[in-house]
């Protein structure tokens, strides 16, 4: 599969297209699926997330970590692995002390440029659409108390969900059982190498997006997504 780097490309090699009937559309679109990574995909949590590891870094461990540390796993394994790397024998304060930092800030959480627009078309055009997330159900009902999004998803599956996390294929795979959808149907976007990752061992189209403001673009060329994205009209024409 050929990586499209051009915003408004929407060639794919051995792309097929599906009919969507439902409410009231009727037009051939490549995805009927749609799987949105939450952090940094749909919300601008970027800046919340590294000033949160940032305080859980000094206040646990007493010593200041580099940015590029700090976010290396961030969309991944979730927050408990992300920890680990930083202090194998601190997991627990540091998780405790990011969490009591991090959710008070989600009270200045925005959406991601152009994503209320680029939900209802896909909406609109009777796309079916998800989150897969690493962050606790808990953390994503907080986020969406701030932001009315949650109507717009059909499935929001969480690090509760599944035994195994991001770049391993469980968490979509689950969320595509519950929804009854086959691989080839759906679309994964998101903005971390773990999502490239996960998506293409899912056996979904993978979709990064360069907005998120934590991992360098090099990074998700690097996973050889089906697809690279710069803003919500990109995206819309990548799907």
């Amino acid at each position: 599969m050929s990586t499209t780097t051009s915003p408004d490309s929407t060639s794919g090699i051995g792309c097929r297209c599906v009919a969507v009937r439902s409410r009231g559309y009727d037009r051939a679109v490549r995805f009927p699926v749609v799987l949105f990574d939450l952090d940094g995909t749909v919300i601008d949590s970027g800046s919340i997330i590294l000033a949160s590891m940032r305080h859980a870094a000094k206040t646990v461990l007493g010593r200041e970590v580099p940015d590029a540390q700090l976010v290396a796993a961030v969309g991944g394994p979730g927050l408990v692995e992300q920890m680990r790397l930083l202090a194998e024998d601190r997991v627990d304060e540091l998780v405790a002390c990011y969490r009591e930092h991090n959710e008070p800030l989600h009270s200045e959480l925005a959406e991601c440029a152009g994503m209320t627009d680029a939900l209802t078309i896909l909406k609109g055009e009777g796309r079916r659409l998800g989150i897969v997330t690493a962050k606790r159900r808990a953390t994503v009902d907080i986020a969406f108390r701030y932001l009315p999004l949650k109507a717009f998803f059909e499935i929001v599956v969480g690090a509760d969900d599944t035994e195994r996390q991001k770049p391993d294929p469980e968490p979509l795979l689950y969320a595509l059982e519950s929804m009854g959808a086959p691989a080839d149907s759906a679309a994964y976007v998101g903005d971390s190498p773990f999502d490239v990752r996960s998506a293409k061992a899912a056996g979904v189209h993978a979709i990064a997006v360069t907005w998120g403001g934590i991992h360098h673009r090099e990074l998700l060329e690097a996973e050889e997504p089906d697809a690279i994205v710069s803003d919500t009209e990109g995206l819309l024409a990548a799907l």
